[in-house]
């Protein structure tokens, strides 16, 4: 089913506000998950409502809640988000965090027991926005466990994020939002939905052998995801587990904490005016974004684009045609709509019977992640 991007959002911020947020959350929750679909991260937007509302209900995560400053320290803060909605105790983290770095030229951020903060590239581009570069590390602490070591079979990892970015004059800031896996587990689940493999190279099974096949992954005993260029992303995801699980106070991916989540983010966000006058840093950021992207293409018609360039292109086509949800999505919004006693505005498209195992995976909200 193809949905309009305001209705898509207007229906999100109504199951939202059904689920007890208040209006502002309600419509910030709505905003940046239909945000990530437009951009063509379809893994962190709406699919991610029947997780969220499960939670809701279940008390995993909780609706309005304000930010906990444990330190405050000139330009240094450590934020609790008591299990607030991560679009909301995000926001507020990066608020505080962006009114330091306007007053000290640097601020670094720990926010602690976060709900799934959802698409990391919010936070840098909310920086960004605000003419700061940023730089921005996330882990799970225990229910994001789905990463083998490099060298293991086991989930020992969080899929582990790393967001950053830097304003460009007269143009889109630039825009990195990777991980340390080769595949979101988001996007291991919009694959099982549509009944398509994933590429080679990111998942295992439970005895290490490779596997293109979803269901495998969320099998018993569980497959797991692989890191990014083997042992390269093994160590950035070690560094990264230190950083947003041990420095923020939370926790590294621990299986004592598997059965809610709890993101941690260590946000550094610097005033690029504190380190040169901006008449020098603009025209340097704009001749390298030139001179790299002045490069000979492999094919005639090719072009380097550059990092944020992709979702830039797919938003402005998805503004337009609107965004497309698999039928198995689209059933489960409404059946989540359903237990909130909303319409949904649209009839779902019938799906197959799913298997066993589609069906375990397919109750909302049991093996969510990054």
């Amino acid at each position: 089913m193809i949905f309009p991007h305001d209705q898509l959002r207007s229906l999100t911020q109504r199951i939202f506000a059904a689920a007890g947020c208040n209006p502002e959350e309600s419509e910030r929750v709505a905003t940046l998950l239909v945000e990530a679909n437009l951009v063509g991260h379809d893994s962190h937007g709406v699919l991610r409502i029947p997780s969220y509302v499960q939670w809701l209900r279940a008390g995993k995560v909780i609706a309005n809640q304000t930010i906990n400053v444990l330190v405050d320290d000139g330009p240094l803060a450590v934020v609790d988000g008591q299990f607030g909605l991560g679009q909301s105790v995000g926001h507020q983290s990066m608020q505080l965090g962006i009114e330091k770095a306007t007053q000290h030229g640097v601020a670094v951020v720990a926010l602690r027991n976060a709900g799934h903060l959802g698409r990391i590239g919010d936070w840098p581009l909310m920086a960004a926005r605000a003419g700061f570069i940023s730089l921005h590390f996330v882990n799970t602490s225990g229910a994001g466990m789905l990463v083998a070591p490099h060298g293991g079979i086991e989930r020992r990892l969080s899929v582990d994020p790393i967001a950053a970015s830097v304003p460009v004059p007269n143009g889109a800031p630039l825009l990195l939002d990777m991980s340390a896996a080769t595949i979101a587990e988001g996007k291991v689940r919009v694959a099982l939905n549509k009944g398509e493999t994933v590429p080679e190279g990111c998942l295992i099974d439970a005895v290490g052998n490779p596997t293109c096949e979803p269901s495998v992954f969320y099998g018993n005993p569980p497959g797991s995801i692989l890191p990014i260029a083997g042992h390269k992303g093994f160590g950035l995801s070690m560094i990264i587990e230190m950083l947003a699980g041990a420095l923020t106070g939370g926790s590294c991916t621990n299986p004592k904490h598997a059965e809610q989540v709890a993101n941690g983010m260590l946000s550094i966000i610097l005033d690029p005016s504190r380190f040169l006058p901006t008449a020098e840093f603009n025209p340097e950021v704009s001749r390298f974004v030139d001179f790299v992207k002045s490069s000979r293409t492999t094919t005639p018609t090719g072009e380097v684009l550059m990092p944020g360039e992709p979702e830039q292109r797919t938003k402005a086509q998805r503004l337009i045609h609107g965004i497309e949800l698999d039928a198995t999505t689209c059933s489960q919004i409404a059946t989540t709509c359903g237990l909130l006693e909303i319409d949904p505005g649209f009839e779902p498209p019938q799906t197959e019977q799913p298997s066993q195992s589609q069906a375990e995976i397919n109750i909302p909200g049991v093996d969510s992640e990054e």
